[in-house]
């Protein structure tokens, strides 16, 4: 039975029970004259919440920060991490403010704000997210749920008059993430650092008796029962991560900040800032203006992920004190990504089922797109058409069309080994191959919206994201492809 006020949800504060050290308890600072823009209908029916209360004086006055949620115990969490690939010490939740865990209809989900005021780990930060910001992560969130990768969910985004300091003056606003759990690699690196084992394994224990229960099954053949659970807990965490990498590359996805602060220890897509989904294909994309050494582009993610895991195991190192273990369970990294990565990019090109072969293929398409900067997700989504017989469509976004051409023809004979029937062939790339996604100008036009109080297009772009797979009539100019003044959108670490 759905609740229909918000003291009518079932709140638990499970981190909350942690030592003092994990946290500081602390009320937001509230937004003045706060509207809500858009609430999630769908991500409150997670949580059990009627959709009717998104448009109540209550539940606005929560979201804003002038309320706490009730039962609810308000707090900032610490964490460290690497940044960038440099130690950058003791980090936190410099804006946001964890308001409590609800128990769903079908599993618990923490609430937390987002540009909610300064905490003690702030630094130099004032604690707000600007509108631009906090837009593009309410899309994101929901948007990668939609294509099927594993996400954090947006709740409600609330905006105010609120002046911020930026490059320019911009205006506040507060997006309400939800989550299983908020815990990153780097909230295991504090603890490391600071040569606090037992806060460490106080952490890890949390972590496994809510998250990874499995874990505790010591049936792994480690020698030692006692540290089992903890080779157990990175193993789960490596196999989430590597399934993660193979999603986001499968999408086009580059996320842009993969700091390991920003590293969810669920195998969830976290922190969404710079980030970006591909228009023209490059295999060095980078997405993040603040990234001028390219450490965060689209090639190179499996390998800084693989790179942030050793971070982890590196912290975990206190409790198992067994190197050699360590590195053999972080080995499982590249098998794990590579099968996912090529079942992902086979299905992607209607294949029954990878082959060693199939490797050049996919390579000379990538390639192929690469020195054309073809569009991503137009390449995937028209490689059906032309197995339909629509192949100039596919052509047209490649400047060597008989080079295009040519790659098509050797797809052909590939699917002529499988023996399948082109219709199913074709059905099933198009469930793979999304028509939709949320590429920056259209983001860009939904914020330019919202900055006069228009949520039209975040609502439209919420119902088509939902569905990304499917064809929706009425909505073709979001599916084609980029308009001229889209390249010069960037993003940066201030996005």
């Amino acid at each position: 039975m759905s609740a229909h006020t918000l003291s009518d949800l079932r709140v638990v504060n499970s981190f909350a029970d942690l030592p003092a050290a994990f946290y500081t308890r602390l009320e937001p600072q509230a937004l003045n004259n706060p509207r809500l823009l858009h609430g999630n209908a769908e991500a409150a029916g997670l949580v059990g919440l009627d959709p009717s209360v998104l448009s109540t004086p209550e539940f606005l006055s929560v979201f804003s920060g002038a309320r706490p949620l009730p039962g609810g115990d308000t707090l900032a969490a610490v964490y460290s991490g690497h940044q960038f690939g440099v130690w950058a010490g003791q980090l936190g939740d410099g804006r946001a403010h964890l308001l409590g865990e609800v128990e769903g209809p079908q599993g618990n989900w923490e609430l937390q704000l987002k540009g909610s005021g300064m905490t003690p780990y702030s630094r130099m930060g004032d604690g707000r997210a600007v509108l631009r910001s906090s837009v593009r992560e309410y899309l994101a969130s929901e948007a990668m749920h939609g294509l099927g990768v594993p996400t954090t969910r947006a709740l409600a985004l609330v905006v105010s008059d609120d002046p911020v300091m930026r490059e320019t003056v911009e205006t506040a606003a507060i997006v309400t993430r939800m989550s299983p759990s908020f815990v990153r690699f780097g909230s295991f690196e504090h603890w490391s650092s600071r040569r606090q084992p037992d806060l460490l394994k106080t952490l890890a224990d949390y972590v496994i008796d809510r998250y990874y229960p499995e874990c505790r099954d010591a049936g792994t053949g480690e020698a030692n029962n006692d540290v089992a659970p903890y080779m157990n807990l990175l193993r789960a965490v490596t196999r989430r991560t590597a399934l993660l990498m193979a999603d986001w590359q499968a999408v086009g996805f580059c996320h842009g900040v993969m700091n390991t602060d920003n590293m969810s220890i669920l195998g969830l897509t976290l922190d969404y800032g710079p980030y970006g989904f591909m228009d023209g294909f490059r295999l060095g994309h980078v997405c993040n203006h603040s990234d001028s050494e390219g450490r965060y582009s689209w090639n190179r993610q499996p390998s800084v992920a693989l790179w942030n895991l050793y971070r982890l195991g590196g912290s975990l190192h206190a409790l198992v004190q067994d190197v050699e273990g360590l590195r053999a369970v972080l080995d499982e990294f590249e098998p794990v990504f590579t099968r996912a990565f090529h079942d992902r990019m086979g299905a992607k090109l209607g294949l029954a089922a990878w082959r060693p072969a199939d490797e050049a293929l996919l390579d000379d398409l990538l390639k192929l797109m690469d020195a054309n900067q073809a569009d991503f997700t137009l390449t995937w989504r028209r490689m059906a058409d032309a197995l339909s017989g629509q192949r100039s469509a596919f052509e047209d976004l490649f400047i060597d069309r008989p080079a295009a051409g040519a790659w098509l023809d050797r797809l052909v004979e590939r699917h002529a080994q499988d023996g399948r029937p082109a219709q199913e062939v074709v059905a099933g790339m198009n469930r793979v191959n999304p028509l939709y996604v949320l590429r920056n100008h259209l983001a860009e036009e939904a914020i330019r919206a919202a900055k006069s109080g228009d949520a039209g297009e975040i609502d439209t772009l919420m119902k088509l994201l939902r569905n990304p797979y499917e064809a929706q009539p009425g909505h073709e100019r979001y599916a084609g492809l980029p308009p001229d003044w889209a390249g010069s959108l960037e993003v940066s670490c201030s996005s």
